[in-house]
């Protein structure tokens, strides 16, 4: 059995150990827009009947606008994980696959539990005829590397020579879109591409991502899930999001992501990377330094690979930044 996943989040585990309600804490440890948007008003129909085809239409073609897709129509999924747990479907256990690390850990965790062998890559030439599959998270978590669409596109192309499919986790992309290669999904058969919407709409709780790609893996994904995959409500608050003000949102988290690394610029951290919904910082102490925030019931994201690195979320306002400095010069880490 694969060792879990050390995630972000865990609130209640925090403070059950470290002392307080989850309420009480400064929850920095998850990448995702501390500021929710607005629920937008939805048929009250939509609650009481299983997820109508016209609901789901609706929010396919929102997202096709919102992620620029063209004539693809996303699927939408319970959760980026749900598709993730689906990846070894289209692999098959005799193959081999590289993710390019350090990333989001459940790629590997998924694969090699489904019996599939999983190399570590780091550039697009460390790709073999060997890899069935590839994975690439960009912009990356939690390093923040950004990879350009011709760079993209060149791996597509390169696995597409033996046969190998490229997934890439754009979950992060809605502050990155010209970096998106979703709108390139009807031009390469073999390309695969996720999209998370909780994170960048502060709704997580929705359990909401699309998936951009071919029909034949489309067609895949909606049979394995099943009908009714995801919820209607969902659906239907989506649909509605994509196609508000979306620029108003992204300058929001702007605003936060400077406050954040104004507060840890100050506190002499040094920023090792990152993306606008959260900053990775470099630290020998960093395990000292998360223990020392929980103390004072703040919590970030450390790393069981990494014993260097933490990643810190950003606060919902400048009261949440004030409260983080002083958390910082508390500690004495």
């Amino acid at each position: 059995m694969t060792a879990p996943i050390l995630h972000g989040g865990g609130i209640t585990e925090a403070a059950a150990r470290f002392g307080g309600t989850p309420g009480d804490w400064l929850d920095l440890s998850t990448g995702i827009n501390p500021c929710p948007v607005s629920l937008p008003e939805i048929d009250p129909h939509i609650w009481h009947r299983l997820p109508d085809r016209y609901v789901e239409e609706a929010a396919r073609l929102a997202a096709s606008r919102y992620y620029r897709t063209g004539d693809i129509m996303p699927l939408p999924v319970p959760g980026t994980q749900a598709a993730i747990q689906l990846l070894p479907r289209l692999v098959g256990t005799s193959k081999r696959a590289a993710v390019f690390a350090p990333t989001y850990g459940e790629y590997a965790r998924v694969l090699a539990v489904a019996g599939i062998a999983v190399d570590s890559v780091e550039r697009a030439d460390d790709l073999t005829a060997a890899h069935r599959l590839a994975v690439v998270v960009n912009p990356n978590n939690p390093t923040g590397r950004l990879f350009l669409p011709e760079e993209i596109l060149g791996m597509a192309e390169a696995m597409k020579a033996h046969g190998g499919l490229l997934v890439v986790d754009e979950a992060f992309g809605d502050l990155e879109p010209d970096a998106s290669v979703a709108r390139y999904a009807a031009a390469f058969d073999n390309l695969i591409v996720f999209r998370s919407f909780g994170k960048f709409f502060g709704l997580a709780g929705l359990r909401l991502g699309f998936v951009a790609a071919g029909a034949p893996v489309l067609r895949a994904f909606g049979e394995w899930l099943g009908p009714w995959a995801v919820s209607g409500p969902a659906l239907a608050i989506s649909a509605k999001l994509m196609e508000g003000d979306t620029d108003a949102i992204a300058r929001g988290i702007l605003a936060r992501k400077a406050g954040l690394d104004a507060v840890l610029r100050t506190a002499g951290l040094k920023i090792a990377g990152g993306t606008g919904l959260f900053t990775l910082i470099e630290n020998k102490r960093a395990y000292e330094l998360h223990t020392a925030l929980c103390e004072v019931h703040v919590l970030t994201r450390r790393f069981d690979y990494n014993p260097h690195w933490l990643r810190i979320g950003l606060t919902p306002d400048e009261n949440g930044d004030r409260r983080l400095a002083d958390a910082l010069q508390r500690t004495g880490v």
